[in-house]
């Protein structure tokens, strides 16, 4: 490898470590400030979820009551907390009403039912509350995804930074290879002007 075309591939190294460096900050940032946001939106509506045991949970189906006694008992601050909750808990309710377009109309079709009235205000609760936990939901997903790339952009930074310094290692190794040897220099006399050698060969040759 010449040394132009070594020069080009330590930049290029150096170049992807200081980007892959840079965007896995960024998502390690995004991370956390996703993370961080949707337990401080969580924790300010204080729901916690029932206990095991009780008569909340025990009227649901098999499948959504195990799903909500892993937390039960707890503040809801997580994302994975709220998916539970908006379709281990909420669904179920609302499935045994009315969507909320038809509960609408049958209260327009009876303005004085207050029971009807009452039945749209809480499908209608039912439903947003729904929506904004599964809100909350997807932006804890894209969190922790943004978590995976952070880590798999460290590890591919750092594979990079090995690959630089093996480089660099071996750019060293090839220079002192290929470094002349020093020649020695010649013996001379006590003269100072001939050398030794030369002095030897004309003393035989004159006898």
């Amino acid at each position: 490898m010449t040394k132009a075309l070594r020069w080009r591939v330590l930049v290029l190294q150096a170049g992807l470590v200081l980007i892959l460096g840079f965007v896995a900050g960024f998502a390690f940032w995004a991370a956390g400030f996703t993370h961080n946001s949707v337990t401080t939106q969580l924790a300010a509506q204080n729901i916690t979820f029932p206990a095991a045991n009780s008569a909340e949970i025990t009227a649901l189906p098999a499948v959504d009551a195990a799903a909500m006694r892993q937390y039960a008992g707890d503040v809801m601050t997580t994302g994975p907390q709220a998916e539970i909750w908006a379709d281990n808990f909420i669904k179920v309710h609302l499935s045994k009403m009315p969507s909320y377009d038809a509960a609408s109309a049958i209260s327009m079709a009876n303005p004085t039912s207050t029971a009807d009235a009452t039945t749209v205000a809480t499908v209608f609760k039912g439903t947003t509350l729904r929506g904004m936990l599964l809100n909350a939901y997807g932006w804890w997903t894209v969190g922790t995804y943004s978590l995976y790339a952070a880590i798999g952009l460290t590890i591919a930074a750092g594979a990079v930074l090995l690959t630089f310094v093996f480089e660099l290692w071996r750019w060293a190794v090839e220079v002192r290879v290929t470094r002349p040897a020093t020649v020695p220099a010649p013996a001379f006399s006590a003269a100072g002007s001939v050398p030794a050698v030369g002095i030897a060969q004309m003393t035989k040759h004159d006898s």
